[in-house]
């Protein structure tokens, strides 16, 4: 399902519809537990959720009683009133409340709002429904009569930390979701099938491409052959655009002393993040969590002349980073992975162009893979920046320019970038229309000052070049997790770990599909022989099962006249053709990138 621009959904009937239908499921959750604890609960693309300290645990059973409550509290039409109080008000009525105590204070101490974003001004104010009652800044529908019953859904219960503190309590989180109508209610449930049939994790393991082995650490990916053989293919495909795009290559050490960290920062800044590693002879070593100061270390061996940029320096580096057990998912959320970075060293005439021509390629590279939506996120100077304010001018122009030339849609987070430097974040959006940030083009001016990066100019004096990290697909996991979900595992054939799978009839047959085996081999199609003693009608299920683009039966008919009877995995039958003349129609699909078998 597609989904709506955040500024818009925040603005939309469908956020009040489910912010409201929020606030209807905790009150039914405190008629259950009286003695309950109520967190936060805010809409979320597709439903809401609200997070919530009981008594035990919740089981599906509570779920469906207390579903049943919400929809006949929706009927009672209770309106939603709003109210704002003083302090000593706000902590009387939730005296008995600790999580809204302390998001009390946090506002009136902070500035923030109850999800802890920044306010103009504290403001504490409640939303009343019925006998309910919560914290809240709205948006809400004028009464419950606004939602219909027959379009809301609750989905499930997981752990959610307090404020995403693993040192804090751990809540009961209940996700749900609401429409404007049953038959939109009813189209979402179908999606989630359709989402849950081509989760990456259950498909990995399917079709017998990767694994992660807890016992041995989490978030750890094991690439098995078919898998591996898939990343050849994408990395491959990866360096020789590349070179055509007039990058060079580095590779880099995967530990560096603490030294390294502590000039670049990331001691400072990132060490919750970072794996130590060792201590050799007195020092401490760190794991990478990143490449960018490997690849200045390369550009310092050398006095660098403005004659020699732009430097295009591009790594598959696997970097680590610790992510806390609770968010790891899969392959979209690991803590070993391998980035698709580089750097681009340039002079400040040449960081249009350089611009431009990664955006371009970026787009380039994502359509090679089959995405055709993307919409592009632009940040900007935050209030506390590093950098001169007229570089930070110059390349947030730079990035506006490059998506308007590319003809983007773009939003602008003003002050939304880091502190280093403006970026651009582009998205694709995939088969389901789930959004998906992959490239990423961000300046840094803070490590080329770190490093006292320089350049001999044409004046014959010394000057900082511009830097720019760029990554296209994101890291190779969480990139192969999303391909999964694209195609369903069902992969084009220039991707497909096993190209094509060649099925003989009867034992009889077997030194003939051999035979065609080693001649697919020779053109270079990754092909197998299933010479299981299975029926024919199973082999050619397992095989598409397994995704396997083509199917190639072999019987007494094609050992006589030297053919193949050619299936595709969809069921369509091609029929009985020369060996010779598949061999040039799989060869025309590789070749040509094409993204049907």
């Amino acid at each position: 399902m597609n989904a709506m621009n955040p500024a818009d959904y925040h603005e939309s009937d469908l956020y009040r519809i489910r912010h409201s239908t929020a606030h209807v499921m905790a009150a039914a959750v405190l008629e259950k537990f009286p003695e309950g604890k109520v967190a936060i609960g805010p809409p979320i693309e597709h439903g809401f959720y609200y997070d919530f300290d009981l008594p035990r645990s919740l089981t599906e059973e509570d779920l469906v009683e207390i579903e049943a409550r919400m929809k006949e509290l929706l009927k009672e039409k209770h309106e939603f009133v709003y109210e704002e109080l003083s302090p000593e008000q706000a902590q009387a009525l939730f005296a008995d409340q600790p999580y809204k105590l302390e998001l009390i204070r946090d506002i009136l101490e902070r500035g923030t709002d109850e999800y802890g974003e920044k306010t103009a001004e504290p403001v504490l104010s409640i939303y009343r429904s019925g006998a309910f009652v919560d914290l809240c800044r709205g948006p809400h529908v004028e009464s419950t009569k606004e939602i219909p019953p027959k379009a809301v859904k609750l989905l499930n219960v997981a752990g959610a930390y307090w404020r995403g503190d693993s040192d804090r309590p751990m809540l009961q989180r209940i996700y749900g979701t609401a429409w404007e109508s049953p038959k939109e209610l009813r189209q979402y449930l179908t999606w989630l099938e359709e989402v849950k049939k081509r989760d990456h994790r259950r498909l990995i393991k399917d079709l017998d491409l990767l694994s992660f082995h807890e016992e041995a650490g989490p978030g750890l990916a094991y690439w098995h052959p078919k898998g591996a053989m898939m990343r050849k293919i994408i990395e491959d495909f990866w360096r020789d655009k590349h070179i055509e795009g007039g990058y060079d290559f580095a590779y880099t050490p995967h530990i560096g002393k603490a030294w390294l960290w502590e000039k670049s920062g990331h001691l400072d800044f990132y060490q919750e993040s970072m794996y130590a590693a060792m201590d050799v002879d007195g020092q401490d070593y760190y794991l990478k969590p990143m490449n960018c100061p490997f690849h200045i270390l390369i550009y310092k061996t050398a006095l660098r002349s403005y004659r020699e940029l732009p430097l295009r320096w591009a790594e598959l580096g696997t970097v680590y980073r610790y992510e806390k057990s609770g968010v790891l998912h899969g392959l979209m959320r690991v803590r070993g992975f391998t980035q698709d970075d580089a750097h681009i060293i340039c002079t400040p005439e040449q960081i249009e162009d350089e611009v431009l021509r990664v955006l371009r390629f970026s787009l380039e590279m994502l359509r090679a893979f089959g995405f055709e939506e993307f919409a592009a996120y632009l940040s900007t100077r935050p209030e506390k920046a590093v950098g001169e304010p007229a570089r930070w001018e110059q390349a947030q122009e730079a990035l506006r320019r490059a998506i308007d030339a590319e003809g983007l849609e773009y939003a602008v987070d003003e002050g939304g970038g880091a502190f280093y430097g403006p970026k651009i974040d582009l998205k694709i959006r995939d088969a389901l229309g789930r959004s998906w940030q992959l490239t990423t083009i961000q300046f840094d001016f803070n490590l080329p000052e770190r490093f006292d990066m320089t350049y001999v100019g044409e004046d014959g004096a010394e000057h900082r070049p511009y830097m720019v990290h760029r990554a296209l697909l994101g890291s190779l996991e969480r990139f192969f997790g999303i391909l999964v979900e694209h195609y369903a595992g069902a992969f084009p054939v220039w991707i497909a770990p096993e190209q094509a799978r060649i099925i003989p009839i009867a034992d009889r047959h077997i030194e003939f599909a051999r035979q065609v085996e080693d001649q697919l081999r020779q053109a270079h199609l990754r092909v197998s022989t299933d010479a299981s003693a299975s029926r024919m009608n199973a082999k050619i299920r397992d095989a598409q099962l397994q995704k396997v683009p083509y199917m190639l039966v072999v019987g007494d008919r094609e050992m006589e006249a030297a053919s193949v009877a050619v299936r595709l995995r969809s069921g369509k039958n091609l029929g009985a053709m020369p060996v010779a003349e598949f061999i040039e129609i799989a060869e025309q699909a590789v070749a040509s990138h094409g993204l049907e078998a």
